[in-house]
């Protein structure tokens, strides 16, 4: 079975798919086969083929197994908004069992060694009747990874989302910092508090980068405390 980890972020718009990238290109860098998985795409474009989300794209392509687009996302939505909004706006219900098919079929078939499992918004982001993002991820029982998005407030961001995993009783595996704010006050400052706060191990920081898509982001991010 796939070691599989799911990726949430402090806030929405922290560089989830950023971090992701660069977790699947770290482990490409170790010689593993690393594909990741959208449960949930809000914000799609109207295709020949259908619905087609930058971000399931950008996961498809960095993926080291060649995988179908379908094979990378759950619920695909055109709206841009929360999930709860867009699937009730699609007239759809996001099943926790389709999101669990969809990581299942990867665990089981795509011979991939590590699965990062990218979320949508938050930690506590709604995915329609009373169910949150975060209640599929503890029925799966995966360890998170952590995405702090270096802006003011992260520190209360920060904190606040891993008081909330580790109340739903899963491991907090390890976190990273991206830096979406190159001119952020006191960002050192900011990353050493952090480091005194999080109890898990500390796994690199994204810098801004014009166009990070273009480069090799696995060189920021240690991935050892996930093998």
């Amino acid at each position: 079975m796939s070691k599989t980890f799911f990726v949430t972020g402090t806030d929405t718009d922290v560089g989830k798919t950023t971090s992701t990238i660069a977790l699947l290109h770290a482990a490409a860098a170790q010689g593993l086969k690393a594909v990741a998985y959208k449960p949930v795409a809000a914000g799609c474009e109207i295709m020949e083929d259908g619905l087609c989300n930058q971000d399931v794209l950008l996961l498809q392509k960095n993926s080291t197994i060649p995988l179908s687009y379908e094979q990378v996302v759950g619920y695909s939505f055109e709206p841009f908004s929360s999930p709860h909004i867009a699937a009730d706006e699609s007239g759809v219900t996001i099943r926790l069992e389709v999101l669990s098919e969809g990581l299942h079929n990867l665990q089981k078939n795509s011979g991939a060694d590590i699965i990062f499992v990218e979320g949508a918004g938050g930690w506590r982001v709604p995915i329609g009747h009373a169910h949150f993002l975060s209640d599929w991820v503890k029925y799966e029982n995966l360890p998170v990874i952590m995405v702090v998005g270096a802006r003011l407030g992260c520190i209360n961001h920060a904190v606040l989302t891993y008081e909330a995993i580790h109340h739903d009783m899963l491991p907090l595996a390890g976190w990273c910092i991206n830096r979406i704010n190159p001119a952020m006050s006191h960002y050192q400052s900011n990353m050493e508090t952090l480091k005194s706060l999080l109890p898990a191990p500390y796994m690199g920081e994204i810098p801004y980068i014009n166009k990070p898509y273009e480069h090799n982001l696995g060189k920021y991010l240690d991935i050892a405390p996930l093998l």
